[in-house]
């Protein structure tokens, strides 16, 4: 029992360090007018939903799921302008 809770802990901690390293990159990349990223954002919205749902904190889903359109949104956008 011990162990398996100890799997989840870590686990976690894993998912929130890469959505750590997801938001840095990605905001990094956006304000560099890079679309990618509003790719790694959109992967970190994903990722964040998942922390969410794992965790039990279920109010990260739905802000993450609009911040995902939103992804989607702005970097078909900034498609379009670089074309």
């Amino acid at each position: 029992m011990l162990q398996s809770s100890c799997r989840r802990f870590f686990c976690a901690v894993r998912l929130d360090y890469i959505s750590c390293i997801l938001t840095i990159f990605s905001t990094i990349l956006v304000g560099k007018r890079c679309w990618e990223g509003w790719a790694l954002a959109a992967v970190n919205s994903v990722l964040i939903c998942i922390i969410g749902v794992k965790t039990a904190q279920f109010g990260f889903v739905p802000a993450n799921l609009f911040c995902l359109v939103l992804c989607g949104v702005n970097l078909r956008t900034w498609r379009k302008v670089e074309s």
